[in-house]
């Protein structure tokens, strides 16, 4: 069994704070600080130059890549880190579109992420080959996927709700009909077992620092299926992806493998913090994980709507169709969670009316749903949200 206090140790954490905000940033693992800390003393400050080679820099998103790999069933040497989930997107829609043949659509639904709609739009556009983005809502997938449809593209835990798609039954489905699949795990690796060998899935991105806690920023990273990754063909290339960048060939030639879909210079200070933080998983159990994630998140959803009236779950009931997050549904959403935020309760609001919480069982416990549920119940008693200065919307929500 996994140790949970044990990783809660792990974690720098601020005193007199529940931190249920770790589906949007993790919080800082102390071996991160350390890490970066020596790399910028020894390796870069001592090594200089010689940090590529003597300091294992070049070889960082490969090693960041198998260490992501094990936690969402990935074989070896079949995940790379590197640029933005955004950047990722892009490679490889439009590298499976390479492999699609004549097919024009591209099949998504209202769920995703906005930015991941956005990637594909601009994409489709700068490819200039007539494909059109088809969207339809969540539950519409499996009746949408045809003959018609190139590449489905889903985030399979839907941000605002935490509703979770069947990776492997879609799969299944969009292989049948001779399509193929991107998955953005974004809201998945880290909280929930995923199995994309399992699933057959072909392409996959995520980012590293919700749940695998890498930092402000911290690199992403791209799964193309080991079968593909020799003949994909991404619009988007970099010397890094190169068959031998210190030629400096002036063709391109891909690199062999999935090693093909980096593009430029890794950025060598925030790989080196999410490789340490990745250490974090050690011994960790992601069966526990998912196991700990729903008592924590059942417990949640049982106090806020026993304390709190006010408040309609946005998520779905059944803890099997929904992620490591639970939403709440109330009009004034955003001042209710600056209100819990002044409060020691730190979540966060999507709009128009939704306030998220993240349930991470390597630093959060029951007794911390229990208390957050008890200062929501304070926020909404005593209409805290009615606040002037809780109202006033920030950047960043």
């Amino acid at each position: 069994m996994t140790d949970f206090d044990a990783t809660r140790a792990l974690f720098d954490l601020p005193d007199g704070i529940v931190y249920l905000d770790g589906n949007s940033l993790g919080p800082l693992p102390r071996a991160a600080r350390e890490r970066v800390a020596r790399e910028v003393s020894h390796a870069w400050g001592t090594l200089l130059i010689r940090g590529w080679n003597e300091a294992g820099w070049m070889d960082l998103p490969e090693t960041v890549g198998n260490k992501i790999g094990r936690l969402i069933g990935a074989p070896e040497g079949s995940v790379v880190a590197g640029d933005s989930t955004s950047v990722n997107l892009f490679k490889a829609l439009t590298a499976a579109l390479s492999l699609s043949g004549e097919r024009k659509v591209v099949l998504s639904d209202s769920g995703n992420f906005p930015t991941d709609l956005y990637v594909a739009q601009q994409a489709l556009v700068a490819l200039g080959r007539g494909h059109a983005l088809k969207i339809v809502a969540p539950e519409e997938i499996d009746g949408a996927i045809d003959e018609t449809v190139a590449v489905l593209m889903l985030t399979e835990v839907d941000y605002r709700t935490g509703r979770l798609h069947d990776m492997t039954a879609l799969t299944a489905k969009a292989h049948g009909a001779g399509a193929l699949t991107v998955w953005d795990l974004a809201h998945s690796a880290g909280a929930l077992p995923v199995d994309l060998s399992g699933a057959g899935a072909d392409f996959a991105i995520g980012c590293g620092y919700k749940y695998l806690n890498g930092g402000p920023g911290a690199p992403a990273f791209i799964y193309v299926r080991p079968e593909h990754a020799d003949r994909v063909s991404p619009a988007l290339a970099g010397w890094m992806g190169h068959a031998a960048p210190f030629a400096f060939d002036l063709g391109y030639a891909p690199a062999a493998g999935v090693n093909r879909m980096r593009v430029g210079t890794p950025p060598i200070l925030a790989m080196a913090s999410l490789d340490a933080a990745l250490d974090v998983w050690d011994g960790v159990s992601m069966a526990d994980v998912r196991a700990r994630s729903i008592e924590l998140s059942e417990t949640f959803i049982a106090e806020v709507e026993a304390r709190c009236p006010q408040l309609a779950l946005a998520s779905p009931r059944d803890p099997a169709r929904r992620g490591s997050q639970v939403s709440f549904v109330f009009a004034e959403g955003y001042a209710a969670m600056q209100a819990a935020i002044a409060n020691g309760v730190v979540g966060d609001f999507r709009a128009p009316d939704i306030m998220r919480f993240g349930f991470t069982p390597l630093y959060v416990g029951l007794a911390d749903v229990v208390r957050a549920a008890g200062v929501l119940e304070r926020v909404m008693g005593e209409r805290l949200w009615d606040r002037p200065e809780f109202k006033q919307k920030a950047k960043v929500t």
